[in-house]
């Protein structure tokens, strides 16, 4: 948590109340958010849907967590997981449209995986979770786990090669 003070300085938000930073899924840059409703999670696989919002939200649209349904090749896996203060997590990229892949955090302490690395280059997945973009470089897809919390209602899953990890 600490490494983000500097950036949040820098970009002028030294006024954060400390209840914002209080849940790891609301600390992200400080917004608060509602959670959205179940039922707007794509129900199948939807990349141009995904490619429209990361552009909106590059473009300057309104930045929030968003519930999405991707799918595609992996294009890189981080061979060692690492421990955040939400414990251990497990990191790849997912090719969604050419030249276009996205990172995708998995909680392997929420998730039934066998150990880390369980997807590997070239594995076709299907991923719902929930789409978080912060900057250009700091983006990705995350809550990709079964549970859910008073931030985020959706459960998420990652298909890999037909074999459903939640």
């Amino acid at each position: 948590m600490s490494s983000r003070f500097p950036a949040l300085m820098l970009a002028g938000l030294t006024g954060l109340a400390a209840s914002c930073l209080s849940s790891p899924a609301q600390a992200r840059w400080g917004w608060k958010q509602e959670a959205p409703a179940a039922s707007s999670m794509p129900a199948t696989c939807n990349n141009q849907d995904f490619l429209n919002k990361q552009q909106d939200y590059e473009n300057g649209g309104a930045k929030g967590d968003t519930p999405v349904h991707i799918c595609g090749t992996v294009r890189a896996v981080s061979a060692k997981a690492r421990h955040t203060r939400s414990g251990w997590h497990g990191y790849f990229y997912v090719t969604v449209a050419p030249n276009i892949s996205i990172r995708i955090v998995t909680n392997l302490d929420e998730m039934h995986t066998p150990s880390w690395p369980w997807v590997n280059k070239g594995d076709q997945v299907e991923v719902v979770g929930r789409y978080y973009y912060d900057s250009y470089r700091k983006q990705g897809i995350d809550w990709t786990h079964r549970g859910t919390g008073k931030s985020w209602p959706i459960p998420g899953s990652v298909t890999v090669n037909g074999t459903k990890y939640d």
